[in-house]
């Protein structure tokens, strides 16, 4: 099924982090299996990514499964502090959704990914510095993710 290879990006200013930010939009993550890794100065975790770069074509059928997942591992290095709100101990074991990724209020040094249910994780950095790729082959699902629009 899939047409398009899989994805690999490596994130090196605010340009490129407003790409990665739109293939990773919608993507499912547990929030207990995002890691920070001090002593190599990283922050990683594994996204259930939609493939938005491949969700435009037309349904055959109404109900077919023609959009796409697929694993996707997220790496950002040159990390020397992270910092959550939102983010009570007894939600840990949430399942979320990426709605983005974005240099943070505080400037160049911080990178925020927001969550649903107000989540905001913010990874304050030496750099942007971020690798992305798809992990395995995509696997269909009938569900595309929707937005309402604003009023």
């Amino acid at each position: 099924m899939t047409e398009q290879p899989l994805l690999k990006l490596r994130v090196e200013d605010a340009e490129d982090l407003a790409v990665v930010s739109a293939c990773l939009q919608d993507s499912v993550i547990a929030i207990r299996e995002t890691t920070f890794l001090p002593g190599e100065r990283r922050f990683v975790f594994v996204a259930n990514r939609f493939r938005w770069e491949d969700s435009d074509r037309e349904r055959p059928v109404e109900g077919a499964a023609i959009y796409e997942r697929v694993h996707c591992g997220v790496c950002f290095d040159a990390v020397t502090a992270v910092r959550q709100q939102g983010l009570a101990q007894r939600r840990k074991g949430q399942i979320v959704s990426l709605l983005a990724i974005e240099q943070g209020e505080a400037g160049e040094g911080t990178i925020d990914l927001v969550f649903s249910a107000g989540i905001v994780i913010r990874l304050e950095v030496e750099r942007i510095l971020c690798h992305v790729q798809d992990l395995d082959e995509p696997w269909p699902t009938q569900w595309r993710p929707s937005h309402p629009l604003d009023d």
